[in-house]
């Protein structure tokens, strides 16, 4: 049987941390979709999200570290989305990942593409930058402009986050919407 891929979220595109948050979903039927579930799959969540090069390899701790990052991500978005306030330890996980390394990409030079901007870490910091760069991102979008859109997609029991392109948009994807719809229709027709 193939996977039929999730649509995108919005707002997922232009925020990893979105993008990390979004990494676990509740599908209908209760059935979660983990895309971080080995070393394997995270790592290659990590590069096709441009945030660690093709060949890379993580090992488990690593995946871990992100897996909890992610957790931490989906607390703070949560609370965010229910206007309380959040986990202090899932702040003070974001903050640690913010200041785990210097974020800053130094610039150098290569002579087939020019001047370049390219962070400088050892490959054992990969993970720690990678996650610096979707916790900056994160504390970005979360006291930004668009704060105040971030929302919760509202198709049970789909549990996916997204920044909303419309005041009332409610859902993650028209595929949630159209099953919210029929629940609703069938629940009208059954009453």
């Amino acid at each position: 049987m193939t996977k039929v891929p999730l649509p995108l979220a919005p707002g997922t595109a232009e925020h990893p941390c979105l993008a990390l948050a979004n990494s676990i979903v509740t599908l209908p039927g209760g059935q979660r979709v983990d895309e971080l579930n080995s070393p394997e799959n995270a790592t290659s969540w990590l590069v096709m999200h441009a945030l660690a090069p093709v060949g890379t390899g993580l090992l488990a701790y690593c995946q871990l570290q992100l897996t909890d990052l992610r957790e931490n991500l989906r607390n703070a978005l949560e609370s965010r989305t229910a206007g309380v306030a959040p986990n202090t330890d899932s702040l003070s996980s974001i903050n640690r990942a913010l200041t785990a390394v210097p974020s800053a990409a130094l610039l150098t030079y290569d002579p087939d593409e020019g001047l370049l901007r390219v962070p400088s870490h050892p490959t054992t910091q990969l993970v720690d930058h990678a996650m610096a760069q979707i916790a900056e991102d994160a504390a970005a979008l979360l006291t930004g402009v668009d704060a105040h859109r971030i929302a919760q997609c509202a198709s049970a029991p789909c549990d996916r986050f997204m920044v909303r392109t419309h005041a009332r948009r409610q859902w993650c994807s028209d595929r949630c919407g159209a099953r919210q719809r029929a629940n609703r229709a069938y629940a009208r027709k059954r009453d």
